[in-house]
Formats: C-alpha cells, sequence, structure tokens
C-alpha cells in the first residue's frame, strides 16, 4: 500500500516558511565575532529541518540549496569557521533565495534557477575561503563593463507589478527622475492592456523599455528604483561601446561577454513569477491555533449541546408541571443559550486572532537593509509583539505599515554627522508599539528623527491650491495635508514622504479597514505615525440611530458622546454649513437625512433632534438623528461584494427582525460633508 505524499506538501511549506522566519530573525540577531552557539544551534536545526523535507518529498533543488547552506552553519556551530558579517550577509540573501524557491514549488511551478546558482555560487566561495564575492544578481558582463569603463549608460526593463498603483507607486514619477540623470529614451509597451471590460483602473498594464545614456553609477538608478523593488520586475544591464570590447578583446585574446539582450514583453506567467516572490504579503490559506483555544470551543459547543436538550425536553413535559413553571424554565434555557451563544462567538473569533508580531517580524530585515544601503546607524526598538489582532486585519496592514516605516527612516532620520550636530546620538531609534485601547488595536510608528517641516508643508499646500492662502491652520491640520491626494510629496522628501509614495493611499488602506491614522510631530526631536484598527472586520459593536423610517448602525469605537443642544449653541456660517458649541470647541453638524436623502426625518431643527458626536481621523462632528435605539453587536456583510462601493458606507448588517441597516463609515462620512458631495448612490440605497 503506497501512501500518497502530496497530502503533507502543505504542512511541509507552512514549517519551512516558518523555518525561514526563524533563521532570518536568528541571522539579524547575531553579533559578528561573538555569536551565541545557541543561536546558531536553532538556525542549523531550521535549515536541516528544510533540507530533510525537501528531499523527503523528492524537492531535490530546495534539499541541494539548503545543504550548502547547512554546511556552512555546520562549520559555524563547530567553531571550525569564524562568523563574519559577510558570511552572514551572504546567509541572508540565501534566505531569501530559498524563501522565492519555497513560494514557487508550492504553487507548481519553476523557481528561478539563475538566481539560484548565483546565490550556491556566493555560498561555496565563503565554504571555499575565497573573499569579496559578488552581490547576487550582479553578472559578469556587468562587472566587466563597469570595470573597463565601457559602459556608455544603462538599458532598463520596468515592469509594474499589477499591483503597484495601489500601493502608492508612480512609474511616471520614476522615470521622470530618471530623466534628471542623463538623456533618457522611453519606449511604453501596451501590450498588456486588457479589453475595457476587464479593465481595473487601480491595476498597472504598462510596461517601460528605458535607454538611459551618460556617465550615471548603477548606484545612482538603484536608488531611484528603491522604493519599488518589490512591486515590479527590473532588470538594469549596462549599454557597451562594441569598439571598446573589441579593442579589449585583443588586448586580452579573451571574449567580453555580451551585454544581455532586452526582452520586449513580460510573459504572463513571468509576472505569476513575480508576484509569488512577494511572499510578505501574501495571505495564508491557513491558521495555527492554540490547543486552549480548540479546548475552550469544544467546551462551548457542550454546553451548547446541553441547553439544546434541555429547550427540548420543555416540550414533552406537558404533564405535572404548571404553564408558568414552563415558562420560567424556558426563559432560563433561552437566557442560557444567549449566553452560551456570545460565549461561542468570542470564542470562534479568538481562533482567528493572531499576535501582531505576524507583521512586525518583516522589519528587523527592513531596517538592517536600509540602514546598510543609506549608510545611516538605526536601533529599531517593537513592543506588544504578542498584541492580538484578526488574521485579515494582519494581512492587509502590512504593506502600508511597510511604507511608514520606510518612510521613517529615509526621510525622519537624519544622517549620523546630522544627529552629533543637533546634539542626538548618532544611531537614530525607530520605535514600533502595539497595544488594545478602547476596542481598538493601536499601532505606532516613532522616530527621533528631524520631525516635519511645517512651513514647508503648508507653503506647498498653498501652492498646490490645496488651501487658502490667508486660511488659518492648527499645526495638526498643516501635517494632515500630507495625506491629501493632490499633495506632491516630492517637494518634502526632507520630512516624511518617500518618492513615489502617495501618503493619501496609506490612508486610504488603512481606511478601507475601518482604521484611522493621525499625526504626531515635534521639529527637531521626531514623529508619530499613530494607527488605530479594529481588532476584528466580521464582528462590530454598534449604536443603532433612527433617522426616519430608516437605521444605521454607528462604530461604537467612533462615539464619544450623545448630546442634545440649544438653539443658542447652534451657529449657521453662510457656505460652511452649521456647526454647534461643545464646551470650547465649535464642530459641524452632519445632517444624516440629508446626506442618504431621507425624505420623512422625524425631525429638522437642530434643538428638537439628538446629535451624535463621533470622531475619525483626529477630527469630530456631530451627527444629526432622530432617535437613538439600543446598542448591539452585529456581523458585518460586504457591501461592496454585494452592491457597488459606496462613499460614507462600510458595510451592512440584518438585524434581529430581518431588516438590513448600514453601517456608518464616518471617516468616509466627514470627507462627504466637508466636500459637500452627497453620493445619490446614497440616497438609492437608502
Amino acid at each position: 500500500m503506497s501512501i500518497d505524499m502530496a497530502q503533507f506538501h502543505q504542512v511541509f511549506f507552512e514549517e519551512s516558511f516558518e523555518g525561514l522566519d526563524v533563521m532570518e530573525s536568528g541571522l539579524l540577531n547575531m553579533d559578528p565575532g561573538a555569536a551565541d552557539p545557541e543561536e546558531i544551534n536553532s538556525i542549523f536545526r531550521a535549515a536541516h529541518s528544510i533540507k530533510g523535507g525537501g528531499g523527503t518529498f523528492g524537492f531535490s533543488h530546495i534539499s541541494d540549496f539548503t545543504h550548502v547552506m547547512e554546511t556552512l552553519l555546520d562549520e559555524m556551530r563547530d567553531g571550525r569557521r569564524p562568523v563574519t558579517s559577510d558570511a552572514l550577509n551572504v546567509l541572508l540573501r540565501s534566505v531569501d533565495v530559498l524563501r522565492e524557491m519555497l513560494a514557487a514549488t508550492s504553487e507548481g511551478a519553476d523557481h528561478d534557477v539563475e538566481q539560484a546558482n548565483l546565490q550556491q555560487q556566493e555560498l561555496e566561495k565563503i565554504l571555499s575561503g575565497e573573499a569579496g564575492a559578488s552581490p547576487v544578481g550582479k553578472t559578469e558582463s556587468t562587472a566587466s563593463a563597469e570595470t573597463m569603463g565601457q559602459s556608455l549608460g544603462w538599458h532598463i526593463v520596468f515592469r509594474p507589478l499589477p499591483h503597484m498603483l495601489r500601493t502608492g507607486n508612480d512609474s511616471l514619477r520614476i522615470i521622470r527622475e530618471l530623466e534628471e540623470l542623463g538623456d533618457l529614451q522611453v519606449e511604453g509597451d501596451v501590450s498588456a492592456l486588457p479589453s475595457i471590460d476587464e479593465f481595473e483602473p487601480e491595476d498597472s498594464y504598462l510596461s517601460w523599455n528605458l535607454h538611459l545614456h551618460g556617465d550615471i553609477s548603477r548606484e545612482a538608478i538603484d536608488d531611484i528604483f528603491d522604493w519599488v523593488e518589490d512591486d515590479c520586475e527590473l532588470a538594469v544591464m549596462p549599454i557597451i561601446d562594441e569598439a571598446a570590447v573589441a579593442k579589449a578583446e585583443a588586448a586580452t585574446s579573451e571574449p567580453v561577454a555580451e551585454t544581455p539582450k532586452l526582452q520586449a514583453v513580460a510573459k504572463p506567467e513571468d509576472r505569476r513569477k513575480s508576484d509569488r516572490r512577494q511572499t510578505s504579503a501574501a495571505a495564508s490559506s491557513s491558521i495555527r491555533v492554540d490547543i486552549n483555544k480548540i479546548d475552550t470551543l469544544i467546551n462551548m459547543v457542550g454546553e451548547l449541546v446541553i441547553t439544546q436538550s434541555m429547550l427540548s425536553m420543555l416540550g414533552e413535559e406537558s404533564e405535572g408541571t404548571s404553564v408558568a413553571d414552563r415558562e420560567e424554565r424556558m426563559r432560563d434555557g433561552l437566557a442560557q443559550l444567549e449566553r452560551h451563544t456570545r460565549e461561542l462567538q468570542e470564542s470562534v473569533m479568538q481562533i482567528r486572532m493572531l499576535p501582531i508580531s505576524f507583521t512586525f517580524s518583516r522589519f528587523p530585515r527592513l531596517v538592517h537593509d536600509l540602514s546598510s544601503k543609506m549608510g545611516k546607524k538605526i536601533e529599531l526598538k517593537m513592543s506588544g509583539e504578542n498584541t492580538e489582532v484578526d488574521k485579515t486585519v494582519i494581512e492587509k496592514i502590512g504593506d502600508p505599515l511597510v511604507h511608514l516605516v520606510r518612510n521613517s527612516l529615509d526621510h525622519g532620520l537624519e544622517m549620523p554627522e546630522e544627529r552629533i550636530a543637533a546634539g542626538k546620538p548618532e544611531v537614530g531609534t525607530v520605535q514600533l508599539n502595539a497595544f488594545h485601547k478602547g476596542g481598538n488595536i493601536v499601532i505606532e510608528i516613532r522616530d527621533d528623527g528631524r520631525g516635519l517641516n511645517r512651513d514647508r508643508i503648508l507653503s506647498k499646500a498653498i501652492e498646490n491650491g490645496l488651501v487658502p492662502e490667508d486660511h488659518a491652520l492648527s499645526d495638526q491640520q498643516i501635517y494632515e495635508l500630507i495625506f491629501q491626494p493632490g499633495f506632491s510629496t516630492a517637494d518634502v522628501v526632507s520630512d516624511v514622504s518617500g518618492r513615489g509614495v502617495g501618503m493619501d493611499v496609506v490612508r486610504r488602506n488603512i481606511n478601507e479597514l475601518g482604521g484611522g491614522v493621525e499625526i504626531e510631530s515635534t521639529p527637531g526631536e521626531g514623529s508619530a505615525i499613530v494607527i488605530r484598527l479594529p481588532l476584528t472586520l466580521a464582528i462590530l459593536d454598534g449604536q443603532t440611530v433612527i433617522v426616519g423610517d430608516e437605521t444605521y448602525i454607528v462604530p461604537l469605537v467612533s462615539i464619544v458622546e450623545s448630546i442634545q443642544v440649544s438653539s443658542e449653541k447652534i451657529n449657521r456660517v453662510a457656505g460652511r454649513g452649521e456647526t454647534f458649541k461643545l464646551r470650547d470647541e465649535y464642530l459641524p453638524v452632519v445632517r444624516l437625512h440629508e446626506v442618504f436623502g431621507v425624505a420623512n426625518a422625524k425631525t429638522k431643527e437642530l434643538d428638537e433632534g439628538l446629535l451624535v458626536v463621533v470622531e475619525g481621523e483626529g477630527r469630530r462632528c456631530g451627527l444629526f438623528v432622530d432617535d437613538l435605539m439600543g446598542q448591539q453587536q452585529v456581523v458585518i456583510k460586504s457591501l461592496e461584494a454585494n452592491y457597488g462601493k459606496v462613499d460614507g458606507i462600510s458595510g451592512a448588517t440584518i438585524l434581529g427582525d430581518g431588516s438590513v441597516a448600514l453601517i456608518l463609515d464616518i471617516q468616509g462620512l466627514m470627507r462627504l460633508a466637508r466636500e459637500g458631495r452627497y453620493d445619490t448612490e446614497l440616497r438609492q440605497i437608502a
């Protein structure tokens, strides 16, 4: 009887990716020359497990590659080979290559054989004692051209991945920066454009063949593409002077390798292959659950069975019991059922909760690589890694956090000499903190850098027409301007923004998760981005409000208070709408019946209805409603999946009486009110 080994493949891949995380973390924490033997042992064991599993399941390319890594680690743990920075860097790059091999193999596709061979050669050079191994990806032809001084410029193939625009990156802005380096010839490739019925406005379909002429270093080109290295396919090759090559061949009697030919179009399978390399952003289809959570769930199911049995018996015990007694026992049974159902719901939700460390784990490597590339000394501090949040939130918050941390590293923290001149330690600090607060998870990215330049942001906003020149704004309102879609981040690179990265996209991605983002900054001392997210995207604690015959749900975490205002506290400003005074603050009024086109609202005068004071994106406003109902937990249903995306609405839910209530998107609703844009779609749904 033969055993189908394919049934164990998924477990192998999941355990292998976990092993790679252990290896990467251990290598980043290892101190050259004073390595912890136990740390080396744990890295070795992870490599050994991957090698053994690869051999068992017939993935020989994985086991062969890992065997070379294992040999190097074995010599390090035995003391036969010193732990050097070069060896650690080679091992880190090998982890990246092995991750790509595993990702491709798990999908039944081909891995990058050339890249794997080059990386294996680096490992073998370390083992053979050869120093100065060349970086992965730099071919002999590239090295020859650079050392012989024969390069006339660069051929660049730039193929954005379909999701690149969603990350806030802009191909045209990158091309404009290349144009500043030298004479640039641009060839656009539109062959991947789909038909109009398959066109997605936020997807990237264009590719570029670029010919950059001039005395330009490879480092200058790499710096421009640094922000999109994970979001594109990129090939950079020197343009070689063929006459100089022929002369060099005659002098050396050895042929000089040709420059690789450019490929005109990326094949669909090539694009899919590159997509597989983005394993850090890929959503896992499985989840590991603590056994205690499973035990709790099983106990809850047992309690439900007992309650169900008790209620069933009530229907059979008609003789010998009074109606009042049966009604009392029925009420007790229903109360137990309600309690057990809520506990079961909480237990099921706990299964989806994962520690935020699943997201934080990528940042030590990111900080390590970028600090080396930028010549900065940076210390990363993390706290609250065990704070739990819904699996879906963890998967979707990764990319926005990467952009924010990169901005902090690149444009928040100063160079060592600049920090010393300012009286700071030469080592800059970035802090990642996560904690629960008020039913939300709060994630903070703090740095002790230069902070935001208030005056520069304001002047650029005025120049772009985002705010009137005579408009008085607080510091917080000025900082919020960097999230505006029309704000050009290229002119504030010394503050927080990144080349080609739109902070408005970062905020939009966070808002789509039902969260908000705020900025704190002190000039010369540093800045912080504070993100607030719901613990789960499936269940919501909400306040039910009534407007006419319609019912809406206001997220409880957004509500500050509910009040009834008197007419003397209401102010009407021509062209600006209505405000009311709440203690020492004037807040705008959002009339929900006007926003949603509810014609039969019971109250039209502000002093007759209720104002629900809500907060979002650092701002407050009052939602004018007819009445408040009770608070309840609601199950969120996607409106976008079942109808379409609607501004001001984050989803819908089915109430106990079977009716549908719309769940308000507070941030979106406040933006609608600010812009005076009440979408007709809202009226149609309402």
